[in-house]
């Protein structure tokens, strides 16, 4: 298993790659080491990896919706849970299978059935209340550990917020969050003190992530990392690769 260093902080790396000047490659520790590369930040997943295109949550099976027809409130659904199958009914316009569609795709599609049925212009508008098929894991050292739906515009901040905060004896350097992209694993270990200073953005968080607060296994990865440049207050994120 070989650990990929990546971080922001050019300072940083500066420090790491100092430590091992002869080497062709800047390393820490011995074996899996760590091997300093630039990058921005944690990346962001693709659609093969949660279904999501464009940064729009597609619809899945479980998700709840509420369907908007301009003018007409009796072809308007309050309320609609997205069936097993990723299929809903809905007036006028009958059964859909909507699974896989974004909401303008999902709006353009029942504007469509509604002009088929001799509704003259429709303006339909739809709403993704409850996103049941994209989700998160919170766990460690929160007050409400567990699995929580999605929504778009999901921070570090807000799932934690979702898991009723922090426990009481948990700090605020030691939150990991764990991403797969392309088949490749991520670790990135945030501080949420520093993000509440302002020292740098709350990350955006995604469907699959999984958030650890206070966990002694997963910060160890970047053990070697904070032994080397104690300190460091913005994101550090690791790649995880087989040799």
């Amino acid at each position: 298993m070989k650990l990929v260093l990546k971080t922001t902080l050019s300072l940083s790396i500066i420090a790491l790659a100092s430590l091992s000047a002869c080497a062709s490659n800047p390393k820490i520790g011995g074996d899996p080491a760590l091997q300093v590369a630039s990058t921005d930040a944690l990346p962001a997943p693709g659609p093969v990896d949660i279904a999501k295109s464009n940064n729009l949550y597609t619809v899945g099976p479980y998700d709840k919706l509420t369907i908007d027809v301009w003018g007409m409130s009796e072809l308007s659904i309050r309320e609609i849970r997205v069936d097993a199958n990723g299929a809903i009914s809905v007036p006028l316009a009958g059964p859909m299978t909507v699974s896989g569609m974004t909401s303008s795709q999902l709006e353009r599609a029942i504007e469509e059935r509604l002009r088929e049925n001799y509704i003259r212009n429709p303006k339909v508008s739809v709403n993704l209340t409850e996103m049941v098929s994209h989700a998160i894991t919170v766990d460690g050292s929160v007050r409400r550990p567990g699995v929580y739906p999605v929504a778009g515009g999901m921070t570090l901040m807000r799932s934690i917020a979702l898991a009723e905060g922090i426990g009481n004896d948990a700090r605020l350097d030691d939150v990991v969050v764990f991403r797969t992209v392309d088949g490749k694993r991520y670790a990135a270990l945030y501080n949420l003190g520093a993000i509440r200073r302002g020292r740098y953005p709350d990350p955006a968080i995604y469907a699959n992530d999984i958030v650890m607060v206070g966990d002694a296994a997963s910060k160890r990865l970047f053990k070697d990392l904070l032994t080397a440049v104690p300190g460091i207050l913005t994101p550090i994120v690791i790649l995880l690769t087989q040799n």
